[in-house]
């Protein structure tokens, strides 16, 4: 609990039995304010479900496949009133809810980034490139809202985030992407409604087993960069298109009648 809220933690799983166990237990055993741990089986074909289940967490299957597939699931079956999203590889820790989940006070969705070179720990998943050109792709998101939000983002592919349950509810009928582009198309969507957003620097470890699904070659990163911008883009125009819901959720953002 936190403050009186119930937190779940949502973790998308494809074939990560490597690491499952070991990432259930570090968020409800490390003295974190998580009430339960929700793990998306995204078609797994080894033992990740069974292992996760065995860790403590309520395991739920998505056939549809894809991270946001698996982001969008796992959100609809959260039980609390914050959810907070993570990987199942290891690369982030537990200890850094107690970073974000505090910011929702003021804000209606909270992004870690990885992009501080000092919280990224040797070893990790995030070389000088993949590093810049999260923070490019955060700046070109970043100049496309300035006007309306002045948003300050450094890494739109960042999955360790926790939003509102109310937030959730009014951003998800107008969030559709299937794989990774679902990480900007979330924040998109936020400015879009004029909810705050606040980005926060959290740990970024090495995986601790497997590879990553989006960024372990360098077709991958650029097929999944090349998804995040076309994303980016049709957000932008999808916004000038049609304006913010009126109805109020959580704080939102501030803009200048001047």
């Amino acid at each position: 609990m936190y403050e009186d809220k119930r937190v779940t933690v949502v973790i998308p799983a494809y074939n990560e039995a490597d690491t499952i166990g070991f990432v259930v237990r570090d968020f409800l055993d490390n003295g974190v304010c998580v009430d339960e741990v929700v793990v998306v089986d995204n078609n797994c074909k080894d033992d990740t479900a069974k292992l996760a289940t065995e860790a403590g967490a309520r395991v739920v299957a998505e056939s549809d496949a894809g991270y946001g597939c698996a982001l969008r699931r796992g959100m609809d079956e959260a039980t609390g009133d914050i959810i907070v999203l993570t990987e199942a590889d290891g690369s982030f820790q537990a200890a850094d809810v107690k970073k974000l989940v505090p910011y929702l006070e003021d804000a209606g969705m909270v992004i870690g980034t990885r992009t501080t070179r000092q919280m990224v720990q040797q070893g990790a998943n995030m070389v000088k490139l993949l590093r810049w050109g999260n923070v490019v792709v955060a700046k070109m998101l970043e100049l496309m809202w300035y006007v309306s939000c002045e948003p300050r983002l450094t890494d739109v592919g960042c999955t360790y985030r926790c939003v509102s349950r109310e937030t959730w509810q009014r951003i998800k009928p107008h969030v559709r992407e299937p794989g990774p582009s679902f990480s900007p198309e979330m924040m998109c969507e936020v400015l879009i409604q004029r909810i705050r957003l606040i980005e926060v620097p959290v740990n970024y470890l090495p995986r601790r087993g497997g590879e990553s699904k989006h960024s372990a070659s360098w077709g991958r990163i650029f097929k999944t960069a090349r998804g995040m911008i076309r994303a980016i883009f049709r957000k932008r125009i999808e916004g000038f298109r049609r304006a913010p819901d009126p109805w109020p959720v959580g704080p939102q953002t501030e803009t200048s009648t001047s």
